[in-house]
């Protein structure tokens, strides 16, 4: 049986994605006050940008994988608006039911389902913007699901990954003090789930780095990726065109 990385433990692969699942079980409750927290607001900011560079237009459809509470789509809703779509997704029933609610408070209707990236719902070249944010580094292949994001583009269809990624050197020390003391004391105080917030600390370090994801985007069929750094690479946007 192939074995794969859960934060710094190596698991079956199989079992990947009941760990993962269970992680946002716990937190989804208090995800939205824990990414601000976490953050110091910045993740607002990098989703922003992400929008912005996505550059949405009505009659848009757009896919949003890993959609958790909808920040994205609340923001695409209304630019797409009146004739486009906008699908929101996640593997984890729990974080999609919150953002569920969260999107019908504002009063979008959403089409919202639960889905895996690995194996997308969707014909081929159905959709113009295709996005995933802080949601790759938790997938088990990869490379499967940048495929499937791939071939769910129509062509000039723009995939939009943002992630955490590799921050700048002389960050380095000062990051890691902070991730590995900081972050699982927030989650241990804030979510009541301090090993959830030191996974999340350990599957960044295990995540590919900006060079790396770009190199797997092309492999998969995106003939033009363009890196952001934000914040001194904390976290990376990567946009890839289909060709």
């Amino acid at each position: 049986m192939s074995q794969t990385h859960f934060g710094f433990k190596t698991v079956d692969e199989q079992d990947k994605a009941r760990h993962v699942r269970s992680v946002f079980d716990s937190v989804a409750s208090n995800y939205d006050i824990m990414n601000d927290l976490m953050s110091a607001g910045l993740h607002r900011l990098w989703k922003a940008y992400t929008i912005q560079v996505a550059n949405p237009r009505p009659g848009d459809r757009v896919l949003d994988i890993a959609g958790g509470t909808g920040d994205l789509d609340l923001a695409f809703a209304p630019k797409v608006a009146p004739n486009g779509q906008v699908v929101h997704t996640d593997i984890n029933e729990a974080m999609l039911r919150e953002g569920r609610n969260r999107l019908l408070n504002h009063g979008h209707v959403l089409p919202t389902l639960v889905c895996d990236a690995e194996k997308l719902p969707f014909p081929a070249g159905y959709f113009d913007i295709v996005t995933v944010a802080f949601g790759l580094r938790n997938m088990t292949h990869k490379e499967v699901a940048l495929r499937e994001m791939n071939r769910v583009l129509r062509p000039g269809g723009k995939l939009l990954v943002l992630e955490f990624s590799k921050v700048a050197a002389p960050l380095e020390k000062a990051y890691d003090w902070y991730s590995f003391n900081i972050l699982p004391k927030l989650g241990k105080w804030i979510a009541k789930d301090e090993d959830s917030y030191r996974y999340l600390a350990e599957s960044i370090r295990m995540h590919p780095d900006q060079e790396t994801l770009r190199g797997m985007m092309r492999e998969v069929g995106f003939g033009h990726v363009d890196v952001h750094n934000l914040t001194a690479g904390i976290a990376a946007l990567h946009l890839g065109i289909k060709c």
